[in-house]
């Protein structure tokens, strides 16, 4: 299926009531559209810094200038971060702190869905890398970074895009295939390597703030080609669910930017279908989220990957 143009129903009165952000450093990856588009844009109205960590492309050209236009008295600047090539991501957290040393949010937003098994130039299943690995490395290079930033701020905030249905894949969910059982495998290691990352930054007293926010159902381009079954109930109920992007996006912007938020939580839409559309709201982690054996397993295949992470 292909996201349609949907209406927003909560965004206005939700953008609102967040904070004035003005000075802080915002890095973000994937705004080039959808939910990170959005998170860019409000970032910058409430005065952040922002830095957009994309593939260089077309794609970001546009995007960049489209965001000036929105927010003319914005600082955005474009840092070339390829999530495909690990190499890129080393270069680019080497830009994000020669040029600024506190950062006060990582929204590690970019992903991918239901692309087929196919390995990046690392040598790792190409969803696996993007969702999963990359971002992993860029946090712990940009860690220092966030250190600085919380002392600076009296905090500072990762944000991992998480998900609030079928952790992990079982093969009967609604989008049931091999490309998209792949995808549901990095939202499950995006949610443990949240909880990890939290305990691990709780035990030594730090002020970074570890946060997963997902999206529900938006009409963004990753649900783009999403093989629904051929179950017209199913696809009826997607459509009947999907929100805007812009409303998507309140899971994000309230791990980014919201008050009283909670190192841990999940931030997003906890309706009854799925958590698929409404509001932001907090939820807790689910235990297989926090099970200590698979906290150990993601951490030891995640710095096999991409290196030791010391926090």
């Amino acid at each position: 299926m292909s996201h349609p143009e949907v209406k927003s129903k909560w965004f206005a009165d939700f953008k609102k009531q967040l904070p004035r952000v003005d000075g802080k450093v915002f890095a973000i990856t994937g705004t080039t559209s959808g939910t990170g588009y959005v998170a860019a844009r409000t970032a910058a109205e409430n005065g952040g810094i922002v830095l957009l960590l994309n593939r260089r492309s077309e794609r970001a050209d546009k995007s960049l200038a489209s965001l000036k236009e929105a927010v003319p008295s914005a600082t955005f600047e474009q840092i070339d971060c390829d999530l495909q090539d690990m190499d890129s991501v080393r270069k680019a957290a080497e830009a994000v702190i020669s040029k600024h040393p506190e950062v006060y949010c990582l929204a590690n937003n970019a992903g991918i869905s239901a692309h087929e098994d196919k390995a990046t130039k690392d040598g790792y299943d190409v969803q696996m890398q993007t969702n999963h690995l990359s971002h992993f490395l860029l946090t712990s290079l940009l860690l220092p970074s966030l250190e600085k930033g919380a002392d600076r701020h009296g905090e500072a905030r990762i944000i991992l895009g998480g998900e609030r249905g079928n952790l992990g894949g079982n093969g009967d969910g609604f989008f049931g295939s091999p490309n998209f059982e792949r995808y549901d495998q990095t939202k499950l290691a995006n949610a443990v390597f949240t909880q990890a990352l939290h305990q691990k930054l709780q035990a030594k007293e730090s002020k970074v703030k570890v946060l997963s926010c997902h999206p529900g159902a938006s009409s963004t381009p990753i649900i783009d080609g999403i093989p629904l079954k051929k179950d017209l109930w199913l696809l009826s109920l997607f459509n009947y669910a999907l929100q805007s992007a812009e409303d998507g996006s309140m899971g994000l912007l309230t791990g980014m930017m919201g008050e009283g938020v909670k190192s841990g939580e999940l931030c997003g839409p906890n309706s009854w279908v799925h958590c698929l559309n409404g509001p932001a709201v907090s939820v807790p982690a689910r235990a297989v989220e926090k099970d200590p054996a698979m906290m150990e397993l993601l951490w030891e295949k995640s710095e096999e990957a991409c290196g030791a992470f010391v926090v």
